[in-house]
């Protein structure tokens, strides 16, 4: 029998690591989704983007809505983390929800994707989401209840305008750039914005209560 000797630069077949495959199928997955959307994706692309074989994952997703849908999971499950660290202070959580959206440009493409096959039908995991953006409003209510945004406004339209308002200039930079003057990607555009957005937050956070 063949035994291994010291300074022997054979090589044995690497350990399998289930959790790093899911996540490089989930990173690819998510790419390959908000560069061509749902339907345009193409599961060959991701295998072999994540290096893995077909098989392994529809082994871990099932098909590719299944695949479609953790990747939403994943990816609400990290902004909801974000909301609860995001400050209470509308003057600097609208900033904040800014710059969250400069750094995850992919996630904006996907709902852009998503609004383009869909419109107004029900989307992928919907009843997960409204959970999701039910708490959001939650807060918001909260927040009214507590002085720090005025009770002038309904929390569910408020907490829209809040997400036009961060996510607009991204989802569509070509009107952003024809308006400013400026990139969104430009870091005067994105200055210049967020000192908007805050003096944009004080109208609604220092209104009157009722």
């Amino acid at each position: 029998m063949k035994t291994s000797k010291p300074g022997d630069k054979t090589r044995r077949p690497a350990a399998r690591n289930p959790e790093q495959s899911r996540q490089r199928i989930l990173d690819a997955a998510l790419s390959e989704f908000a560069a061509k959307g749902f339907a345009g994706a193409r599961v060959d692309v991701i295998v072999k983007r994540a290096r893995i074989n077909k098989r392994m994952l529809y082994h871990y997703f099932g098909d590719k809505e299944g695949l479609f849908r953790e990747v939403l999971r994943r990816k609400i499950t990290e902004r909801s983390a974000w909301l609860a660290s995001a400050p209470e202070d509308p003057v600097e959580l609208l900033p904040h929800w800014f710059q969250l959206a400069c750094r995850d440009r992919e996630w904006v493409r996907l709902l852009e994707w998503e609004a383009l096959q869909w419109g107004e039908k029900k989307v992928i995991d919907e009843d997960r989401r409204q959970v999701s953006v039910g708490r959001a409003i939650e807060r918001l209510r909260g927040q009214q209840g507590r002085g720090l945004v005025s009770g002038r406004y309904d929390p569910a339209q408020l907490l829209l305008a809040m997400m036009s308002l961060t996510a607009y200039p991204l989802a569509f930079p070509q009107l952003a750039r024809l308006v400013t003057g400026l990139s969104v990607s430009d870091p005067e555009f994105q200055t210049r914005r967020e000192k908007f957005l805050r003096q944009f937050a004080a109208a609604f956070s220092k209104g009157e209560s009722k």
